[in-house]
This record gives structure tokens, C-alpha cells and sequence, in this order.
């Protein structure tokens, strides 16, 4: 749905969070004195300080807030909805003759052809924020957006042609555009956020939007070493390019990252631990040498890289204890690679979290399989962890099992970890489940970690 297709329509806002809010703000530069709803699931008292005030500041507007606020739905032509919204929520609501969109699949109707599109249940922030360096790098004029950081609609009326976004796009975003950009990134994909899609089939079909829309002018950047991203490929028009470890058009030789016959960097070199992290590299050298930066530029662009926070970020050490802050590992895959990723040192780790249902097999293995001596565990995916751990071992007759401990707080888990890691180990916060059943979300997970590991790393 284009820009001007709205000045006769009557709009909802719909979520009133951080996307919502910029929604209102561009709709309201828009069309000063045009109504707008706003609806959400939360009344007015608990959104935001800063949503109320915009609120109060506009007499305009027309509220649909608390329990019952889909019943408005049916009153409106466009409904402009935010991520976190599950479709299904508000389907019995709408009519056949309504528009469902979203500032995403507006702002690619806008600038699709600028746009470099990032996603993948694990990554998505690393590899955006490697390509938007690696083109900055090259003097590109280059915004990165989305996802990771301000909402887009914020930059759509300052979008110059040439202008560059790299967007970094959830299966949330995706799931209902009818566009793709220029450029598509599919980095990996494993069971998740199956507490919002009916299956997994839902979850990838969601993603499979970055390059469904496709033409033979794009091109669709992937991972060929899993298995649903090339299937994903074999349906694209888009011109395509694979990375991978081994065996792809960007990969791994000789302990360098080669692409197009050139030696771009040396894998020592790498400012971020683990394999999985080269595969995060690998995309910006690509899109570096499609904008024609050289390879010196890009190596030196990602070998300046400092890893983002909450992602197998390095605290510090304290009294002799490394401790890596790995908040946003909210999948037992995530959590496999960061063991992966540090090695025979990691000592104890922090487990546990919202349960949605995902298989903790694989990971059970690859703890017993390591030097993991202690487990700390939250509710309530922690005694699953740990039931999955007690049952491979005592099957397989595995000779030791890592202690465990059972949390409700973060301060507790701090202090058991100083207490049972030896001096020269890791603690690795790595939880391996989202956040919801004791913190508000990742970052503040990871920032009470970090606030403990600091505190009562003085107090010893």
C-alpha cells in the first residue's frame, strides 16, 4: 500500500509501543487534522510516559485501549499494525474489505530498491551492523534501520535516492509484506517464537517473504549449509549468492574468508568468537564487493567490529572468572554455539527461562559432551534443561553431570556462580529461552547479569 493511497481512509494505529508511536508521529505530520485511531491491548495508564504524552498533546485522535479494543477493528479502512501483534489475534475482527498493512511493508513500496534486507532467527543484528559498517567504510550513504534500531518511518521523508538502508527485518515484519528489497540476506532458520505462529511451517513462510517478491534484478544472499535457506533459494527469481563454511561462492580456505578468487580475511583476524560468527561476516564481504569497496577496505571495516551487547559479550574478568553475557541466546541452538564458540573453558553456565514448547535434546548433549561443571536454572524451562541433561546421562551411562541450582533471581545466580567456578573458567550467561517468566525481556536479562557480576565481583 503506497503513501498516498491513505489521505481518504480512515486509519488505526494498531500497538502503541516504540513502532506504533513513530507510526502516529508520520501519519500525523501527514494529515494534521485527520482523525486517527489508536488501539491497544493496554489501557492508558500503562503505556509508555512518553506514548501518553503524545496522546495528550492531540486532540485528533481516538482511543481504543484495554481488553475489548478489537471491537474498533470493523471501524476502520487501513489498519496499520505493529510486529509484536500476532495476525491471528484480530482476525475475527476485520472484514474482507479492509487493509492490514504495516510501516514495513509501506517503506518498502517506497524503497525497496535501496534497501539491503537482513534476516534469520540468530544473527540479524550482527550481520546489519557488519554490512552498514563495511559500506560506511566505503563512503556509502548508509542508514541502518529496523529491527535493531530506530523505526523506519523516522527516515522515509529524509530517504534521498542513493541512499542505502540496511534493514534488519524479524519474521514478525515480514509476515505480511507483499515486497522485497533489492538485496536479501536469509542467514539461518530454527524453531522459534512458536508461541506466536501455529508451526514452524508458518515461522519460515514468514521469512520466505525476503525474497518471495524478488526479481531477476535482485539478489538473494544465503547460507547454503542450512537446509531451509536453500530450499528458500531453489524458489527466488533474484540473482543468487551463497556463503557458507565450506563448499559456497564466500567461504572458508586456507584459514582465509575467499570471495571471488580474493583473500579478504584472515579467520584470526575475526573480532568475533566462533564459527557461527564467520557466517555473520560473510554477507557484508559480499555486499562490500557488490557496491565496489575494496577488499582492504572491507577486511579492515570488520576486523575494527566490536561485538554488540547481550551477544557472547565479554564482560570482563573477575576474580579470575571470565563472564560473557550471551542474554539474547534464546534458543538452544544459540546457546550450542556460544559453548562451541568458547570452548573447554566454560565452566558454568546460566540456563532457563519462558517456556514455549522447544525440544532441549541437542542441547543436553553438546552440555554433557563439554567441561560444563555447574548449571544454574530458571524457571521453567531449567528443569526441563535439567531433566533432558539427568536423562541422556543416566541412559548413556555418561560418568559425569554437571551440579545444578535452582534460581528465581538473577542476584542468586551471580552469587552461585562466583562461588563454583574456579579461577581461570567461564560463567556464561546463555539461557537457551526467552525472558518472559522472570525479566522483562534480553536486555533486561542481561543487564541485571551485568550488574551483579559487577557488584558482588567488588564485594569478594
Amino acid at each position: 500500500m503506497k503513501i498516498d493511497d491513505f489521505k481518504n481512509k480512515k486509519i488505526l494505529i494498531l500497538g502503541f509501543g516504540r513502532e506504533g508511536a513513530d507510526n502516529f508521529i508520520y501519519f500525523r505530520k501527514r494529515y494534521p487534522k485527520k482523525i486517527l485511531g489508536i488501539g491497544d491491548r493496554l489501557e492508558y495508564q500503562k503505556l509508555n510516559i512518553k506514548y501518553q504524552k503524545l496522546i495528550k498533546q492531540d486532540k485528533n485522535i481516538k482511543l481504543h485501549l484495554g481488553k475489548n479494543y478489537q471491537k474498533a477493528l470493523k471501524d476502520y479502512d487501513v489498519i496499520i499494525k505493529s510486529p509484536g501483534i500476532p495476525r491471528g489475534t484480530i482476525e475475527p475482527y476485520i472484514t474482507k474489505n479492509q487493509k492490514i498493512t504495516s510501516q514495513t511493508e509501506i517503506f518498502l513500496e517506497k524503497c525497496s530498491e535501496e534497501i539491503i534486507g537482513v534476516t534469520g532467527t540468530k544473527g540479524k543484528s550482527t550481520a546489519s551492523s557488519l554490512i552498514y559498517d563495511v559500506l560506511r567504510s566505503g563512503h556509502k550513504k548508509v542508514y541502518l534501520i529496523g529491527n535493531i534500531e530506530k523505526p523506519v518511518f523516522s527516515f522515509l521523508e529524509k530517504a534521498k535516492r542513493g541512499d542505502i538502508f540496511v534493514y534488519e527485518l524479524s519474521s514478525h515484519q515480514l509476515q505480511s509484506v507483499k515486497k522485497s528489497p533489492h538485496i536479501a540476506v536469509f542467514l539461518n532458520i530454527y524453531p522459534e517464537h512458536l508461541d506466536y505462529y501455529r508451526n514452524f511451517s508458518e515461522y519460515l513462510k514468514a521469512k520466505q517473504n525476503i525474497t518471495r517478491y524478488q526479481g531477476t534484478q535482485d539478489y538473494f544472499i544465503y547460507n547454503s549449509s542450512e537446509k531451509f535457506v536453500t530450499e528458500t533459494s531453489e524458489k527466488t527469481k533474484a540473482k543468487k549468492i551463497s556463503f557458507a563454511l565450506e563448499g559456497a561462492d564466500c567461504s572458508i580456505k586456507d584459514g582465509w574468508i575467499i570471495y571471488k578468487k580474493k583473500k579478504i580475511m584472515n579467520v584470526k583476524s575475526s573480532p568475533l568468537p566462533g564459527s557461527f560468527n564467520l557466517l555473520n561476516i560473510m554477507p557484508a564481504i559480499i555486499i562490500g564487493t557488490l557496491f565496489g569497496i575494496s577488499s582492504s577496505v572491507i577486511n579492515r571495516a570488520v576486523v575494527k567490529f566490536k561485538p554488540l551487547k547481550y551477544r557472547l559479550e565479554k564482560i570482563g574478568i573477575f576474580k579470575g572468572v571470565s563472564f560473557y553475557n550471551d542474554a539474547l541466546a534464546t534458543i538452544p541452538e544459540a546457546t550450542i554455539a556460544a559453548i562451541d564458540a568458547l570452548g573447554e573453558n566454560v565452566q558454568t553456565i546460566i540456563l532457563g527461562g519462558f517456556d514455549r514448547n522447544i525440544d532441549f535434546k541437542k542441547l543436553a548433549r553438546r552440555i554433557l559432551n563439554s567441561r560444563i561443571r555447574n548449571m544454574i536454572l530458571f524457571p521453567a524451562t531449567g528443569e526441563k534443561i535439567q531433566n533432558e541433561v539427568s536423562g541422556l546421562a543416566k541412559k548413556e551411562s555418561f560418568e559425569e553431570i554437571p551440579r545444578s541450582f535452582d534460581v528465581d533471581n538473577m542476584e542468586d545466580a551471580v552469587k552461585i556462580s562466583y562461588k563454583y567456578t574456579e579461577r581461570g573458567k567461564i560463567c556464561l550467561l546463555s539461557c537457551a529461552s526467552s525472558s518472559f517468566s522472570i525479566f522483562k525481556d534480553y536486555r533486561d536479562k542481561g543487564d541485571l547479569f551485568r550488574k551483579y557480576v559487577f557488584k558482588l565481583g567488588k564485594n569478594r
